[in-house]
């Protein structure tokens, strides 16, 4: 149902002709490790994510260089053919969340770009696009935020898609 009330949400709202940017964190890991892959919950939670979209997908994917980000990506560039771009973490946070906008604002106006990050980059990106963004918490997987730039004010629209986060 929360699929469901996600696809119909993006549906409605992608009739607006405005870039948007679409963030999620990446999806549940599967061990602690420093770059671990997808747990059985966060596969499911990426295919999820592919569903959203309906017909229509983004015309690119940001990423981190973990390989979790990429993961949580793949079955959206596997149903839509969306390039994808990975952006590095070794310059620190800041640097990372600057190249991600700045790789956005490079877009045409009506282009659709989804962004899959960390907890701790999702809010700062949302922010830096010019959107209140709450903190996340660790345990926080299935917020997806939707934000639509037009007209020099940013508007936010948050939902969740996949299974409930258990926080």
């Amino acid at each position: 149902m929360r699929a469901a009330l996600a696809a119909g949400l993006w549906a409605l709202a992608s009739a607006a002709s405005a870039q948007t940017v679409v963030l999620v964190r990446h999806a549940e890991k599967a061990d602690a490790s420093r770059d671990p892959v997808l747990s059985e919950a966060g596969t499911q939670r990426a295919q999820a994510l592919a569903a959203i979209f309906g017909r229509e997908g983004p015309d690119l994917v940001l990423v981190s260089p973990l390989q979790r980000t990429g993961l949580t990506a793949a079955p959206t560039v596997a149903e839509f053919g969306a390039p994808v771009r990975a952006f590095a973490l070794d310059a620190g946070v800041e640097a990372h969340v600057g190249a991600i906008v700045a790789e956005i604002a490079a877009q045409p106006e009506d282009a659709v770009i989804l962004v899959v990050g960390h907890s701790n980059t999702v809010p700062l990106i949302a922010r830096a696009l010019g959107v209140d963004s709450d903190d996340m918490p660790e345990c926080e997987y299935d917020r997806l935020t939707r934000v639509d730039l037009r007209s020099f004010v940013p508007h936010a629209a948050v939902s969740r898609y996949g299974a409930a986060s258990t926080c």
